[in-house]
């Protein structure tokens, strides 16, 4: 067979080419505002750097910056290599670090000038990317450069987003680079944005949009080629309903719009600022009318999310007792992988605490030259400095939440290396570390999280009570050792022969309200253990402990903290649920951070509300001196009021493809809905299947029992011409009404429930449309993922809010760093707390692939419209 190879280019097509190259790059500088930077444009001409893994791999790499201005090159050595694995984005930049601020630079490049060092740190899972630039003006130019970018971008409103998004695709299509785009373009164009329509009907819609009749298509043109291909049928619908006979939505018909169809108090003013704001148009604008581009902004901005603003701060009553929160507690937080060989690392520190994480763990051991080391014990993990990891905790404690951080010590030092700890903990933390009682008397009961904020707190063990003598120096203690307990053949626990170790009273006297004790009964604990003294409880020996009922956990709680741990068969870092501990009131539950998955999802959803404070207030019927609910055996009381819960499932836009490397990769969208709370409100269902749309996919959610039309529930939802689609509530007379479109409903024994939807828009492109009501009306949900909905027990009214998190392919939870990557670097994820229904782990579900988003939240409010985006 005879290969046929493409022709070569001509030295004028080559230098045609390099120019419009040229012309492409300054377009896209000058609509970001950096034509004349010197740092871009250093960058773009590109610098080799010398990258750094160990003390034995260091070697020279190109890197240059793209002509697209947002993604960096670089020439990848690996033989196994793919295009998107020599890029990165600058979405998907954390924050970039001069100098030796990193472990890797601390280890391996302490030699080199701290001018010449940086490093960049990634979003997700990513290694950081440690680099030694060639003098010190050249870092810099990658330092100031990126950080521009990284700000630039942050900054931009969803016009300049959509817009660059745009043309960045239609620059990338344009293969000979004459702004003008052939049929075969435009297909590609399409495919690129994956966008997949039949070769006839895009032959049709080209001749359409071809207006100047010349076998191509520019400017406007493209543009109208590309709204006619992604027109969704329901918005149309919406902004017809509420427009005149010019397509234009006046200020009192948006007014109306927001009252009948968001339940929102909006006036005519506060319509009018949303105008303002958000209208493109600016002779609109200025006359105070909307159109549909503009109502589409509206529905992606933050104003049209059905999530609180009000839940971006601290809204919650910070000032009860400690015990009466939940509070966001990470497992060996050192380690990065697995518990056997994985490494530790302070980056690991970092990442807990920049996500709300408020109670790490340090396991320390006797280290060389009488430094003590932190690592997970007789294992194969790699060791770190104590004093390293209260440095990191000492830069970042306070950085996403000012409230108490607990450093959950496992103390396996001697006594010298324990009063070297003390030493350090004294020296490094200073004022924060909290040394005596809040008042300086005994205390009576805890202090609440705004009593100690700014504070350090200690949870180990102690010599004495905070009440007994405080005299002596040395004594022994018991071993609070997690490796000590171990699960026999049958899972029953074994326990070893309790073992003594010497506690250093330096370090004792700095343990004040979280005394770590044995735990030897529920009817011990309260009869001999005082508020202040807590014990810790493996998984297994927790669902032991509340196999029956839940009661005796509960009424632990309601007095003292309870910790749970995950159980040493994990060696892979896999997380438990952590729902059944919340249920019984259990405060610090811990799991493995660095392990992405479905209870990661949940976790982090349930603490992004209340100003990501890393405390969340209990329900009150979990707070009482006498409690007496069961979630294993539930009676009659407050926290018992039957409700349905009723989503509808409308329809998707833009779906990532399950394999963006194979163009034909298909793409059978379906969504699943999950309730997760006490056994009687657990319940699924699933929507049919679309095949191979990822375009406009129409979700009608049919796992539902069978419509009726005359059910007063889906009152308002119906469909002209039985097509399932989104019709307003209140719909003009004229439109015809058929069978209303089908709901997923749960039994739902949450109190007062009414219902939010909080979904959060990182990009520009996937636009989905949601609304909630109250328990009587429809929730139709516009999502091609998988909503997990937690019910915290939480019984007087609703909250959430949303943490962006990266959506996973495969089993690498994070978005590829390439070019062909809609603007943004999280895809949404429903969340709820507090009596709510918390929604988190997002999933798409495809023919090929499991793709994850995390943090969405069915929560709070009225009536919603909300529009939000996947960015994958």
């Amino acid at each position: 067979m005879q290969c046929v190879r493409k022709p070569r280019r001509t030295e004028q097509e080559d230098e045609q080419l390099r120019e419009a190259t040229q012309r492409q790059t300054r377009t896209n500088l000058a609509r970001i505002g950096f034509i004349e930077d010197e740092d871009v444009k250093a960058m773009l001409r590109g610098s080799y750097l010398q990258k750094i893994k160990s003390s034995s791999w260091m070697k020279s790499r190109f890197y240059k910056l793209q002509e697209d201005v947002r993604t960096v090159w670089y020439d990848s050595q690996k033989i196994l290599k793919s295009a998107r694995s020599q890029i990165f984005s600058i979405d998907d930049i954390q924050e970039v670090r001069p100098g030796h601020q990193s472990e890797g630079m601390q280890r391996y490049a302490m030699e080199i000038p701290t001018d010449r060092c940086f490093t960049v740190i990634f979003k997700g899972r990513k290694k950081n990317l440690d680099l030694v630039a060639s003098d010190a003006k050249e870092a810099l130019h990658w330092i100031d450069g990126l950080n521009k970018l990284k700000k630039r971008d942050s900054t931009m409103n969803k016009q300049e987003r959509l817009d660059q998004w745009f043309q960045i695709h239609l620059q990338k299509a344009d293969m000979n680079k004459d702004n003008k785009m052939t049929l075969d373009e435009v297909k590609r164009f399409m495919q690129m944005m994956n966008i997949h329509v039949d070769d006839m009907y895009a032959k049709e819609l080209f001749t359409k949009c071809d207006k100047s009749k010349d076998g191509t298509l520019s400017g406007k043109e493209i543009e109208e080629f590309y709204k006619l291909v992604t027109e969704r049928e329901e918005i149309t619908t919406i902004f017809n309903t509420y427009s005149n006979k010019d397509h234009l939505m006046s200020m009192e018909k948006l007014s109306e719009f927001l009252r009948k169809e968001q339940r929102e108090n909006a006036t005519q003013e506060y319509a009018a600022k949303l105008i303002k704001s958000y209208e493109i148009n600016v002779e609109a604008r200025n006359d105070l009318f909307m159109t549909k581009d503009g109502f589409l902004f509206l529905l992606m901005s933050p104003e049209a999310d059905i999530f609180n603003p009000e839940h971006n701060k601290v809204y919650q009553d910070m000032t009860k007792p400690l015990n009466q929160y939940y509070i966001s507690s990470s497992h060996n937080t050192y380690l990065t992988k697995d518990q056997m060989e994985g490494p530790s690392s302070v980056e690991a520190y970092i990442s807990a605490l920049n996500r709300g994480c408020r109670c790490v763990e340090l396991d320390c051991w006797d280290g060389k030259n009488g430094e003590p080391v932190i690592y997970h014990g007789y294992t194969l993990t790699s060791k770190i400095l104590f004093k390293d990891v209260i440095q990191i905790i000492n830069d970042y404690a306070f950085k996403v939440s000012q409230f108490p951080l607990i450093l959950s010590l496992e103390n396996h030092c001697s006594v010298e290396q324990q009063n070297i700890m003390a030493q350090h903990l004294k020296t490094i933390l200073g004022n924060k570390l909290l040394t005596r009682t809040v008042d300086g008397k005994v205390p009576t009961h805890f202090p609440s999280p705004e009593q100690l904020k700014g504070k350090i707190l200690l949870k180990g063990k102690r010599l004495n009570r905070l009440e007994d003598d405080q005299s002596g120096s040395v004594d022994e203690v018991s071993d609070e050792d997690e490796a000590a307990e171990m699960e026999g053949d049958e899972g029953e626990m074994e326990k070893e022969k309790e073992k003594k170790v010497k506690l250093s009273k330096e370090l004792s006297d700095m343990v004040i309200y979280c005394r770590s004790v044995h735990f030897n009964g529920f009817e011990d604990a309260t009869a001999n253990q005082v508020f202040y003294e807590m014990s810790s409880f493996v998984e297994n020996k927790f669902n032991k402990l509340v196999q029956d009922t839940g009661t005796p956990f509960i009424q632990l709680n309601a007095r003292q903290l309870s910790r749970i741990y995950p159980a040493g068969l994990r060696t892979d870092s896999s997380n438990y649920s952590p729902i059944d501990m919340w249920n019984v009131g259990c405060q610090i539950v811990a799991l493995n951070f660095q392990t992405p998955g479905e209870e990661m999802d949940i976790y982090q959803a349930k603490f992004r509300e209340n100003g990501f404070a890393g405390y969340n207030l209990k329900p009150r019927f979990l707070r009482e001196k006498k409690p007496t609910f069961d979630p294993k055996n539930l009676q009659k009381g407050p926290w018992v009021d039957r409700k349905k819960l009723h989503v509808m499932i409308i329809s998707a836009q833009q779906l990532p493809k399950s394999n963006m490397a194979k163009p034909s990769s298909a793409v059978d969208p379906l969504v699943t809905v999950e309730v997760f709370g006490v056994k009687e409100d657990n319940s699924q269902k699933v929507t049919d299947h679309i095949n191979n749309n990822v375009v406009t996919p129409a979700l009608s959610a049919r796992a539902g029992s069978d419509c009726n039309g005359d059910s007063q529930h889906h009152k308002g939802m119906k469909c002209p011409r039985g097509c399932h689609r989104y019709v307003p509530s209140h719909p003009p007379a004229n439109t015809s009404t058929c069978t209303p479109l089908p709901a997923l409903t749960f039994p739902c024994r949450q109190g007062q429930y009414r219902s939010q939807l909080t979904a959060r828009h990182h990009s520009a492109q996937s636009l989905i449309t949601a609304s909630t009501g109250r328990h009587d009306e429809m929730i139709p949900v516009c999502l091609g993922t998988k909503i997990g909905i937690i019910l915290p027990l939480h019984s007087t009214h609703c909250h959430t809010s949303v943490h962006p998190s990266l959506v996973s392919t495969g089993d690498n939870r994070r978005p590829p760093g390439d070019n062909r990557r809609p603007p943004g670097d999280s895809l949404l994820h429903l969340v709820t707390t507090d009596i709510h229904l918390v929604t988190t782990d997002v999933h798409l579900v495809t023919t090929d692939v499991h793709l994850v988003t995390t943090d969405v939240h069915l929560v709070t409010t009225d009536v919603h419209l909300v529009t939000a985006y996947f960015t994958w």
